[in-house]
């Protein structure tokens, strides 16, 4: 089962699979919506052994010229919304003796840029909330894993991305860098670049980052054509 904003982008999978796929339209910052669709996809199912948690979209632009609205949205989406499906979750896992719970979040969860910093904060606020609760729930069987992807060629940056109504004040400021990053000419630039397509992923058997992580900890990165962002996964337990 899957959530979506958008039946219609998950046609062809529910059009091919139509016994093993079905979607519901959720908005996760909706907590009584998130509760009662965890509900029926446990009852529907009998046992879910993954649980994805994958909301979330960009905010770009300094912290003062973002709106309170705009800051508000973006919490109670790649945050609160994470937490409280992660916590709809726990009681049906637990009742079943184990399953795994799969959190995306991004490279942004380990490093800042101006900029991003409502988004940084809510990276690095899901990822410490994944980190406390897999040790609440490996004595029930329950796995935690942290995915941090760098970058990729998806809407991230030109579909469902949301920027601020920008300030004269910030030009030519380290906060409007991400401008040039939202020019699609430049990512066309990346994409195609034999670096990027021939880029290894390589397995690094410790974190080489900010955080000290359990000794479980396995992490995989991969770096974009020299400019340092890499994609991880971590499993907590």
């Amino acid at each position: 089962m899957g959530t979506v904003r958008d039946t219609g982008k998950v046609a062809d999978l529910a059009d091919q699979h139509p016994d093993a796929f079905r979607s519901e339209v959720l908005d996760v910052t909706d907590t009584a919506a998130v509760r009662a669709v965890v509900e029926r996809a446990f009852t529907a199912s009998g046992r879910i052994d993954v649980v994805v948690s994958n909301a979330g979209y960009g905010l770009f632009g300094a912290a003062e010229e973002l709106s309170d609205a705009q800051v508000d949205h973006i919490i109670a989406t790649n945050l609160t919304g994470s937490i409280q499906l992660i916590r709809a979750a726990l009681p049906h896992l637990r009742a079943q003796g184990g399953g795994r719970i799969i959190q995306i979040s991004s490279y942004g969860g380990q490093v800042a840029f101006p900029g991003n910093s409502l988004y940084h904060a809510t990276k690095w606020g899901i990822e410490g909330f994944a980190e406390a609760v897999a040790q609440e729930v490996a004595p029930f069987g329950i796995g935690v894993t942290i995915v941090e992807p760098g970058g990729a060629r998806t809407e991230f940056r030109y579909g469902s991305a949301q920027v601020a109504d920008l300030m004269p004040a910030y030009d030519g400021n380290p906060a409007h860098a991400f401008l040039a990053m939202l020019d699609p000419a430049t990512w066309a630039t990346w994409a195609t670049s034999p670096r990027s397509t021939t880029s290894a992923i390589s397995v690094a058997p410790r974190s080489r980052g900010r955080r000290q992580h359990p000794p479980a900890e396995h992490a995989h990165e991969g770096h974009r054509g020299g400019r340092g962002l890499r994609g991880r996964h971590r499993l907590l337990r």
